[in-house]
């Protein structure tokens, strides 16, 4: 018999030599801020279509011989194609676990083992070539040193508060970028897993490994619900509605080796929705900056993008990675999602849907532009 041919893996998916724990995107105006009088019209052209991702992880403590550090790369829309490493920055035995960027400054903030440290983009001019790097910020993080791993690390939507939970279950929300103190909560949970705010930032839902999810009023530093599942099940991630019509709370339940997405009324905290959306369990959880989408990956490596408005999966990918996916995050204008794996991959994910969709748009546009032609085509002409 002959052999089996493997496809060559897509252009949308790399491999980077170490196991990652965190990705994200570098939106436009850390890229473009950056000696942007300096850009040739071709560079400008190319970020158009051209978009940069931050992503990190390793091998963990004791060099063992797998790198721990934080890499830029970036994909191209129009040709989906995701690029090799342009820079990688080593942050010696210590993997970054967590991440979040600040979505109108160029904050980016890691949590590693210990603490959590605060990084920024810089351009160097090298024989003529434009070269994007990461560096530490001058500016330190005082308040997150030496306070164990965190788990979760978020900006509010208007980029005004930063949660971070820790390991250890304790719960801090700062304003940004005083990082003065709004809520401190030791014993939130056991240990906190995930976290998410409210569009409007007036509230925050927390989860732990076991246990209820908990809502926190912020105005008053309290909480104000607590949100439990049936007998057997367990929460995973949450991530609250984005598209202002209607306040939901979306949380990820793990109900035997299901994964389910479970939604609550924010204004009652009543529950009011259960979806089946995977045979296996769900390890990674996010929604797109218009509310439109949510997606989640799986302990098999799957993807699912799922339409929010009929709360079933629009698009599915099966294996697209060979072990659980550890992070995923849509990118500003929801047009694709990037997702990674403890196997080492990044892959980015067009959304079909907002594919078509512009598609759609472009169609509508011309058929008015040509029933406007041919009304006065046929007018001028006397039919």
């Amino acid at each position: 018999m002959g052999k089996v041919r493997r496809k060559p893996p897509p252009a949308c998916l790399k491999h980077y030599g170490f196991p990652l724990f965190c990705a994200s995107w570098v939106e436009s105006h850390n890229i473009l801020t950056l000696k942007e009088g300096e850009r040739e019209e071709e560079d400008k052209q190319q970020k158009k279509t051209r978009r940069y991702l931050i992503f990190g992880g390793g091998g963990g403590p004791g060099r063992t011989g797998v790198r721990n550090g934080l890499v830029l790369a970036h994909h191209d829309f129009d040709t989906d194609v995701l690029s090799e490493a342009v820079h990688f920055y080593d942050t010696d035995d210590d993997p970054p676990y967590r991440m979040a960027i600040h979505p109108l400054d160029d904050s980016i903030i890691c949590s590693f083992l210990n603490d959590c440290r605060r990084f920024e983009l810089t351009s160097q001019d090298e024989s003529e070539a434009k070269k994007i790097g990461i560096k530490p910020s001058e500016k330190a993080l005082d308040q997150l040193e030496n306070v164990g791993q965190q788990q979760s690390l978020v900006f509010s939507t208007d980029g005004l508060l930063l949660a971070a939970g820790g390991v250890d279950g304790h719960l801090r929300v700062f304003e940004w970028p005083s990082l003065k103190i709004v809520l401190d909560q030791p014993d939130a949970h056991k240990s906190i897993k995930d976290m998410d705010f409210s569009l409007d930032g007036n509230f925050l839902a927390s989860l732990g490994d076991s246990g209820p999810c908990r809502i926190w009023n912020l105005s008053t530093s309290t909480p104000v619900a607590s949100l439990s599942v049936d007998t057997g099940e367990r929460f995973g991630s949450c991530r609250f509605s984005r598209d202002g019509v209607r306040p939901l709370l979306f949380i990820t339940v793990k109900q035997g080796e299901k994964g389910l997405i479970a939604y609550w009324d924010t204004n009652t905290w009543e529950k009011v929705g259960a979806q089946v959306i995977e045979k296996n369990p769900i390890c990674a959880f996010n929604i797109s900056s218009d509310g439109k989408f949510l997606a989640t990956g799986t302990s098999e490596g799957d993807i699912s993008i799922i339409k929010v408005s009929k709360m079933r999966p629009c698009q599915k990918v099966k294996g697209a990675h060979m072990f659980f996916v550890s992070s995923m995050e849509f990118s500003r204008d929801s047009r694709a999602l990037v997702s990674a794996s403890g196997d080492s991959s990044l892959k980015v994910t067009r959304i079909e849907e907002q594919r078509h969709e512009a598609g759609n748009l472009l169609f509508k546009i011309f058929m008015i532009f040509l029933a406007v032609w041919l009304f006065y085509l046929v007018k001028n002409r006397g039919f």
